[in-house]
């Protein structure tokens, strides 16, 4: 079984920003299809902070917490890879730190078709990260 995680605003779509989304958006995987899925607040999310809901169960890890790497690193702990369309190079190291895969999607896509399509082998995806400071 993999994890993949997606940060969102709305539970659905991909947010723009991984260290400013409402929530992660995790999804259970196996035999390359989605069985289930969860949200999980992220506390660094600010002004989106507890909007994230779209079907999905909401956890509240860490809250209370400051724009802190590694408090969402242990958010995302339990995951494979996260699929994100902006991230600052400081937090992917922090990710790759707790044994998580962050990769750039090249296309805006809902959530879960961006999860299958990585699945499938399909979905565009680069490691190459933001170098400005956030």
């Amino acid at each position: 079984m993999k994890k993949i995680a997606v940060p969102s605003d709305d539970g659905v779509t991909i947010a723009a920003h991984f260290g400013r989304s409402a929530c992660f958006v995790v999804f259970d995987t196996e035999d390359g299809r989605v069985t289930g899925k969860e949200a999980r607040a992220n506390s660094a999310g600010g002004a989106h902070h507890g909007e994230c809901h779209g079907g999905a169960h909401e956890h509240g890890h860490g809250h209370g917490h400051g724009h802190n790497h590694e408090t969402m690193g242990q958010t995302l702990r339990d995951c494979d890879a996260i699929l994100c369309l902006g991230m600052g190079w400081r937090a992917a190291e922090a990710l790759k730190a707790f044994g998580v895969e962050p990769l750039m999607v090249r296309t805006e896509l809902p959530a879960q078709e961006a999860v299958e399509a990585y699945l499938a082998g399909t979905l565009p995806v680069s490691e190459s990260f933001c170098r400005c400071h956030h």
